[in-house]
């Protein structure tokens, strides 16, 4: 018989309602219908903002749904859910979309919640909850006798989760799960495929199957549903995420355990880099840069302990494809768009910080084959359609906007990404992770060959050698695919709140006076990013004209890489001479925490990043944006598109 479980805890349902929240908050147990509105799409970023992620302890546990937007309204304070009592919490659809960051699930189960029920989960979100402990489900009929409550067999969690999901929530997470398995007291399971027709993405996860922790990886076939763990090519991980994996690690293994393989393990410090440039005098007196800087401190110390290289220079996934992924390789890194590597035509996953904790040991990590959904756009994008553009008008298809491409993986295709830029391609598989994707990848062709030979200065014979078989077999199955008529497209902008709110710009019409045009981040901060803007500004220069004097604007590197790029193309003074200001490679205004961010809710920004959820970039409105319109909207001082000319 299944064990039981019993939760004497109280349910929070996070409701649209901000009365209802705070009656909750107050001690009131709500007698919950479908009626009541729950919040949906709640992203990592409500869940604990930016700033919360500096805490890497038990301290988080203060801080879950700070903010929680609701009708406008932030009703959830410092300590609240953790003083309540609550021990289940309850939302709408598309749960933890977002960033991958597992100070969110943490910092819940640090406030008592040890079940939380949704209509949907984002992938990683789940998997966080899952590794740290923490039950999900979307099964409603479980409110009944939470409510009395009844004890509630295992089993109605691990009913059709497959073998691996299962073990974990029977062990009570993923690193006791992975400790059964180094002692040999469990093994994962062999996939159940026979020899077929494979997606490039299915082909790329047989050659990294685990059969032995000790041997070689790899199986002759997998398919959609089989459930085991890949090894990894390269494990990477940034200041937000190394210090509490370390914490993890130190934990699990005792001092002095060496991580395994170390040579294919990197180290960022990028996401607070500029923090100290953006934050506020008061949170500044409250200690919190000091805490943040102790995150930076303490990564560095576990990389010197550990003997790992630690990059300060780049944005952690923007180095890893300039550098380090190879054509076929499998990448797992600590952030939401690790997947910007797959334009080489690998295999990149984001993965939480119990994920990378146990790949320290393992090199392998947990993973249950999606399906696969092809996108294929044929014809000649317009002039000043770009790939940010085709990543907005497909956010708003159905097929995303249901959620039927939440932990797929996307394989682009059609003859129209054979003109496109191995940077612009790094966009459309950058921003999966806004899609709700498992992963996305383009198939290796002569532009990624050429990026090998003269980037990487491999011999061409190497680098044509690398991507041979690289491609989705002819009868591999695909679960859905959407098909997009390039020469359609148009310039396109993303309403405040959500990257899913398309609209193209000639809809929007010209009344959007903007405050702030941010031009930068790993999606818009890459050499051909860099192209796209100095030609915009280089034409309002020409015509005599600057950055509006009523906007800032602010133009910032993906890599020092791309630094030097802009220079050797006199980019730099460009810039400068417009009126906007350059700022060094690092997450930044993205996540709240560089110049570029806003202060309060009237300030209106257009920006070439990948997400605008609410409290993202600050309090203001946020509309995204391609890099072109980002430019010609900073000279007009209201959003616009760029001719094209």
């Amino acid at each position: 018989m299944s064990p039981t479980i019993r939760l004497d805890g109280r349910i929070l349902y996070l409701t649209e309602d901000p009365a209802l929240l705070r009656e909750q908050l107050d001690g009131r147990d709500l007698d919950w219908t479908p009626a009541i509105k729950l919040r949906d799409d709640i992203s990592t970023d409500e869940i604990t903002p930016a700033y919360v992620c500096y805490y890497c302890d038990e301290r988080l546990g203060d801080f879950p749904y700070l903010g929680l937007d609701c009708r406008g309204e932030f009703p959830i304070v410092p300590g609240a859910v953790r003083r309540a009592g609550f021990m289940v919490s309850v939302s709408g659809r598309r749960r933890g979309k977002g960033s991958s960051r597992e100070a969110s699930p943490y910092a819940e189960r640090a406030a008592g919640i040890r079940l939380i029920i949704a209509e949907s989960f984002e992938r990683i979100y789940r998997e966080n909850c899952e590794h740290l402990g923490i039950l999900t489900s979307t099964d409603f009929d479980l409110l009944a006798p939470l409510r009395r409550g009844a004890p509630i067999r295992l089993g109605r969690f691990t009913e059709g989760r497959g073998a691996v999901t299962g073990a974990v929530i029977e062990h009570g997470g993923l690193l006791a799960y992975g400790r059964a398995r180094v002692a040999g007291s469990e093994r994962a399971p062999m996939p159940s495929a026979s020899p077929g027709p494979m997606t490039l993405a299915e082909k790329i996860v047989a050659r990294h199957w685990v059969t032995d922790l000790h041997g070689p990886a790899g199986v002759s076939a997998v398919q959609p549903g089989d459930e085991g763990f890949v090894r990894a090519d390269i494990r990477f991980s940034h200041e937000y995420v190394t210090p509490m994996a370390a914490v993890l690690w130190r934990a699990a293994m005792g001092p002095g355990a060496r991580l395994a393989e170390r040579e294919s393990i990197f180290f960022f410090r990028d996401h607070l880099t500029l923090l100290d440039q953006a934050m506020t005098a008061e949170r500044k007196a409250s200690g919190l840069l000091d805490l943040a800087r102790g995150l930076e401190r303490e990564q560095r110390e576990f990389a010197v302990e550990q003997d790992v290289v630690l990059y300060d220079d780049a944005i952690c996934h923007s180095r890893i494809l300039e550098r380090h992924a190879l054509p076929g390789q499998l990448v797992v890194g600590t952030d939401s768009h690790t997947p910007h590597s797959g334009a080489i035509g690998c295999l990149a996953v984001g993965v939480g910080t119990t994920a990378i904790c146990q790949a320290w040991l393992t090199r392998d990590v947990r993973l249950r084959v999606p399906p696969s959904i092809l996108i294929t756009v044929n014809g000649r994008m317009p002039g000043n359609v770009t790939a940010k553009d085709l990543m907005l008008q497909l956010l708003r298809t159905p097929l995303v906007r249901e959620g039927r491409a939440l932990g797929r993986i996307l394989e682009y295709g059609g003859s129209a990404l054979g003109e496109l830029p191995l940077d612009e391609r790094a966009t459309l598989t950058n921003m999966a992770a806004e899609v709700g994707a498992l992963s996305a990848i383009v198939p290796p062709d002569e532009v990624v060959v050429k990026f090998l030979v003269s980037e990487r200065g491999m011999e061409r014979s190497d680098a044509e050698r690398l991507i041979a078989g690289l491609v989705s077999d002819l009868g591999a199955r695909y679960e859905a695919s959407v098909e997009i008529d390039a020469a359609s497209l148009e310039p396109m902008v993303a309403l405040p709140g959500d990257p899913g709110n398309g609209r193209s710009i000639d809809e929007l019409g010209d009344a959007v006076r903007i405050d702030i045009a941010y031009a930068g981040s790993c999606t818009a901060g890459k050499r051909q990013d860099m192209d796209m803007y100095a030609r915009v500004f280089a034409e309002a220069l020409a015509r005599g004209e600057r950055v509006h004097p009523d906007v800032r604007c602010y133009v910032q590197y993906g890599s020092q890489e791309v630094r030097r790029y802009a220079e050797r193309r006199g980019y730099a003074e460009l810039f400068e001479a417009v009126g906007a200001r350059v700022l060094g490679p690092s997450c930044g205004a993205c996540i709240n925490a560089g110049p570029g961010v806003s202060y309060d809710r009237e300030t209106v920004t257009v920006s070439a990043i990948n997400r605008n959820f609410p409290g993202r970039s600050g309090p203001g409105r946020v509309y995204l944006a391609s890099p072109y319109t980002v430019a010609a909207s900073a000279i007009a001082g209201r959003i616009l598109k760029w001719g094209g000319g």
